[in-house]
């Protein structure tokens, strides 16, 4: 029988293959740390972290995350380990939470792998920690137990590390940091905060979706389900959860793989309960647009995107991990059977094989059919939803564009492509990205790091991230009001021309792209003088001061040819305008690849890290805040022939002469 414990209670653990759960309220870093009878690191490859997330016996996420699935197998691990100290810990520099006091108290359960709960524990009683030690496991005698500590380090990991005997504990809690920042380009944003009518619809609506809320991707020893450099991250920059509450671990008797609904809620916490919305004549939820909480059809519809999004997930990790126990327990009987020399032969050998399998067999199944159910409800949802789109969120063949006029007001977000995940054929989610930006884009042309991008010629995957480049600038220049948003282009080379042509001949841009050192020098100068000014003005509180000629619309800078044209001096103020232009209205947009950049070394790792990585090419480098799926991301290209580019390029410009300074 499950319990809950308190700090400083024990539980004996009933076997040796465990699965450990987070849920937090925000994105945070998962380890485990393993100690001698002494309590002591003996080395800094004694910790599962996510610059190295596998040790024998032990596999945690590679990603800073809302949650988390750590996988342990006690009889797995190294000679000497008597202990493993769960941590936790917030990431830095991420414009998240400082300490935990500032966020609901994580919670972490031990589970068996089939999902039925051993010990849970709520690490409360935290104020200005920003690392904590959240659980033990230890060896007493011939037996494993685990105890609630809820030790918190005010001096984050660093102290943590060396609070266990690491003399190199600094150093790697920077190794640790930065792997988690470098992934951070590869995140998507956690979503906004979810009310608990919210979540009660939700789960009314889709039923296997909400079911599987706080599943985890399933990891277990050599199966992880995460990416090395994926992490929540920024906008697509981490941002708090707002869901203390969600998910946990299973209830026991609830399994995917038995055809039924998971419910990850923990039997302690209580969930407001909500009427189910009436039923279809198939007795299926008719899906509506605009479901969700909500003070305009345009927040609701973000909410309710936001929604289906985080339900796709919660589905996928449920069935993978229905999958990932099938495929354990059908290991688990067949090594029962292989492993006694006296059923290892013959006819009664060969039975066990066969029904091992077909067992596995008919999990996987049923857990196939809980996702297809699901599914198709979203898939339902998502034809219904697309529909109904205001231009800022529709993709560019979506009919409302041919009514295109020029806004009056900025909408809270605009598209940027579209994600999906291989289970989901053809269900598509908007990729929604919060305005005014709060982080730069790299659309990355080069052929590192990119499997997709690898059977694409050099020249071709170029033009392609141009061409990507022209239709967000194209679309941040139609969602914003009149006056209220610049293009700035620099192109050095020339290499651009042909993709940036809709915006020159419509006029959208006004001036042809800065070229040559000079031009890049001249661009560079005055928006790094306006980030001064502006900056300087809000600080002093003496905004009415900002000289009358200054353009305090927000700022797009699209830089090609990176890093023909820069010197030093240029990649220093490009690195400043990528930290402090967002703050105050201007945004970089980079085609680039890494590759053309070594020259420089790691001075640019920090420009790299601060803007959100998109590709020219559909491919699966993007994770979510929950369960660090790799989910595919789709550029927002125009489709091939269409003017709808041009046309609405052309409103905008016409609204610009009409009714603005233009």
């Amino acid at each position: 029988m499950a319990v809950e414990l308190v700090r400083g209670q024990n539980h004996p653990l009933p076997g040796a293959r465990l699965e450990i759960r987070v849920s937090a309220a925000g994105p945070v870093v998962a380890g485990a740390t393993l100690n001698d009878e002494n309590g002591r690191m003996r080395e800094p490859a004694w910790i599962a972290h996510p610059a190295q997330p596998t040790l024998p016996g032990l596999e945690v996420s590679r990603q800073a995350a809302a949650d988390h699935r750590l996988a342990v197998d006690l009889d797995a691990l190294p000679a000497g380990v008597h202990r493993v100290n769960v941590l936790l810990a917030l990431p830095v520099g991420v414009g998240g939470p400082l300490n935990f006091g500032a966020v609901a108290a994580p919670f972490v359960a031990v589970t068996g792998l089939d999902g039925t709960e051993v010990a849970s524990y709520r690490a409360t009683g935290l104020g200005a920690e920003s690392a904590v030690v959240a659980l033990e496991l230890y060896r007493r005698h011939d037996s494993w137990k685990v105890r609630a500590v809820g030790q918190g380090y005010a001096g984050g990991l660093a102290a943590m590390l060396a609070d266990q005997g690491l003399p190199a504990a600094e150093e790697l809690a920077t190794t640790i940091t930065d792997a988690v920042a470098a992934g951070m380009v590869r995140s998507v944003a956690a979503p906004p905060p979810r009310t608990e009518e919210d979540r009660a619809r939700r789960e009314a609506t889709v039923g296997g979706a909400q079911g599987a809320a706080g599943a985890g991707a399933a990891t277990g020893p050599g199966n992880s389900g995460t990416d090395a450099s994926a992490s929540a991250s920024g906008d697509f920059a981490p941002q708090a959860h707002g869901q203390p509450g969600a998910q946990a671990s299973p209830a026991p008797g609830g399994s995917a793989a038995g055809g039924g609904r998971i419910d990850y809620q923990h039997p302690g916490r209580a969930s407001a309960p909500s009427p189910a919305p009436p039923p279809g004549e198939d007795g299926a939820y008719e899906p509506v647009a605009g479901d969700a909480s909500g003070w305009s059809m345009d927040e609701r519809l973000y909410n309710q995107i936001w929604d289906m999004f985080e339900d796709f997930a919660r589905s996928v990790a449920a069935y993978r991990s229905a999958v990932d126990f099938a495929e354990s327990r059908m290991e688990q009987e067949l090594e029962k059977v292989l492993g006694d020399p006296r059923t290892r032969l013959g006819q009664a050998a060969d039975t066990a094989r066969t029904e091992a399998r077909e067992k596995h067999a008919q999990l996987v199944e049923r857990a196939r059919g809980v996702l297809d159910r699901d599914l198709a409800q979203l898939k339902a949802e998502s034809d219904v939803v697309e529909p109904a789109l205001p231009p800022a969120f529709a993709r560019w063949d979506n009919p409302v564009w041919h009514g295109y006029s020029s806004p009056m007001e900025t909408p809270m977000a605009v598209r940027l492509g579209d994600l999906s995940l291989p289970e989901g054929v053809g269900l598509r989610i908007p990729m929604l990205v919060r305005l005014p930006l709060e982080r730069g884009l790299w659309i990355d042309c080069g052929h590192q790091g990119s499997g997709a991008s690898a059977l694409v010629d050099a020249d071709e995957l170029r033009h392609m991230a141009a061409e990507t480049a022209t239709a967000i600038a194209a679309r941040l220049a139609a969602v914003y009001p009149v006056d209220d948003f610049t293009l700035n282009v620099i192109d050095p080379a020339g290499s651009a021309a042909e993709a940036l042509a809709p915006l020159l001949e419509t006029g959208a841009l006004p001036e042809q792209p800065a070229a040559g050192a000079a031009g890049v020098s001249a661009t560079l100068e005055r928006l790094t003088q306006r980030v001064d000014l502006v900056q300087m003005a809000v600080r002093s509180g003496a905004t009415d001061a900002l000289p009358p000629d200054l353009d305090t619309a927000e700022q797009l800078l699209v830089v090609h040819d990176f890093p023909h044209g820069f010197d030093d001096r240029a990649v220093n103020q490009l690195r400043y305008l990528a930290d402090e232009g967002p703050s105050v209205g201007v945004n970089l947009l980079m085609v680039a690849d890494r590759e053309d950049a070594r020259s420089y070394g790691p001075v640019l790792s920090p420009l790299w890290r601060a803007l959100l990585r998109i590709t020219p090419v559909p491919d699966d480098h993007l994770a979510d805040p929950w369960v660090g799926h790799h989910w595919t991301y789709e550029p927002p290209l125009v489709p091939r022939r269409s003017r709808v580019l041009t046309q609405v390029l052309q409103q905008v410009v016409q609204a610009r002469r009409t009714y603005g300074g233009g």
